[in-house]
């Protein structure tokens, strides 16, 4: 994945690419999505794919802070069905995100 990520397509737009049943949620244009913020997202629910809004930053069940959400953003392709903070999420919590970009800051640390 990546640090950031820029989402602008209307709903309309995102039914003409992505398979969108039913939308629970709006979108509002973005071109500096960061992790914590509630982001949309594509889940599968009773047989449809419905669009709503959730969390980016995976809490696993194990975590006594939900700050850690903000940190485990991202997951090797190697190893996510292998990692207790990722295995279970990877194998029953899935969904799709829809971007029109992803990029990552760089520079030093204040002055991105």
């Amino acid at each position: 994945m990546c640090g950031r990520y820029a989402l602008y397509s209307s709903i309309e737009q995102l039914r003409n690419h992505l398979p969108i049943d039913l939308a629970e949620a709006e979108i509002t244009p973005s071109y500096n999505v960061a992790p914590t913020q509630k982001v949309p997202a594509i889940i599968r629910r009773e047989e449809s794919n419905v669009l709503d809004k959730i969390h980016w930053g995976l809490v696993p069940f194990w975590a006594k802070d939900t700050k850690i959400g903000s940190k485990m953003i991202n997951a090797r392709l190697e190893t996510v069905a292998t990692k207790p903070a990722f295995r279970d999420a990877f194998k029953k919590r899935r969904c799709l995100i829809a971007a029109n970009g992803f990029f990552e800051w760089i520079g030093p640390e204040g002055q991105r």
